[in-house]
């Protein structure tokens, strides 16, 4: 699933070749990852003023509506210029006054909500997420830490907690920090909150330079990969050595999710 690095990608590729066009046409052929019924029609005609993010969901800042893209677990948000033919698994196509816009969903789990503008704060995609890490400061988020008593892991996928962030950056993060991750959230010490925050945030803006990590098959807005996969120290290294001291990366499943940690370099 894109997390917040490889949606703040997709934004950042997409928003100079979108930004002031007109949606001339809107085609959908899975009518399920829309919304409302009468998506298509509602979109035509509808110019594009601007793109932000908000955790793992892209706004697309239209005259009368925004456009929130949920890509969930296989959505490509892809911009062609001069296309031949769409990408494989296109399910919706966007006519633009130059070239396409193309959302294709191999898995087809993600959504894409047309939503009033002046309501935009009343969006069920968005309305419960909680802070992203770089809205954060220390205090704040050892006072998170210490109202829960879940294993640390579960609470930073937690999106109520803190939004963007997914089973590659958890993982990544509480091996860089040597946080073990079923240890409760609420048995962090000051300063180890205070590491895993300020790790959290380096592998956040390393990862979004790199151009995100292309695990499965993600790519930018213009159909290229990432490189932060080949940064990767833990997450699909199951049994592979560690990198800090070579014994076997050991897995389980936490919070429903893979998880793979070194259980002596991780306390």
């Amino acid at each position: 699933m894109p997390e917040l690095p490889e949606v703040e990608t997709i934004k950042n590729s997409l928003k100079t070749c979108l930004k002031g066009q007109t949606i001339k046409s809107c085609e959908v052929s899975l009518p399920k990852l829309v919304s409302p019924d009468d998506f298509a029609e509602k979109i035509k005609g509808q110019s594009i003023n601007d793109l932000k993010r908000r955790g793992k969901v892209l706004l697309i800042f239209l005259r009368n509506w925004v456009l929130l893209v949920h890509f969930k677990l296989t959505g490509q948000l892809i911009y062609l210029e001069n296309p031949l033919s769409p990408p494989p698994y296109t399910h919706i196509e966007f006519s633009l006054e130059k070239g396409k816009l193309y959302y294709a969903d191999l898995r087809q789990f993600g959504r894409l909500v047309l939503w009033p503008v002046k309501e935009l704060d009343e969006c069920p995609l968005l309305k419960k997420l909680g802070p992203e890490p770089f809205e954060l400061n220390i205090d704040t988020f050892f006072r998170l830490l210490n109202k829960s008593s879940r294993k640390i892991k579960t609470f930073l996928l937690d999106q109520e907690k803190i939004t963007g962030l997914g089973n590659i950056y958890v993982d990544e993060s509480l091996f860089r920090a040597g946080v073990h991750p079923e240890r409760p959230a609420n048995s962090l010490s000051f300063e180890e909150a205070q590491r895993l925050l300020k790790t959290i945030k380096e592998i956040l803006n390393e990862a979004i330079n790199l151009g995100g990590s292309s695990v499965r098959n993600y790519v930018d807005g213009h159909g290229e990969s990432g490189r932060f996969q080949e940064k990767h120290l833990v997450y699909g290294r199951r049994g592979k050595p560690c990198p800090k001291c070579q014994k076997p990366l050991a897995y389980a499943h936490i919070a429903g999710r893979g998880t793979t940690f070194c259980p002596y370099c991780q306390k």
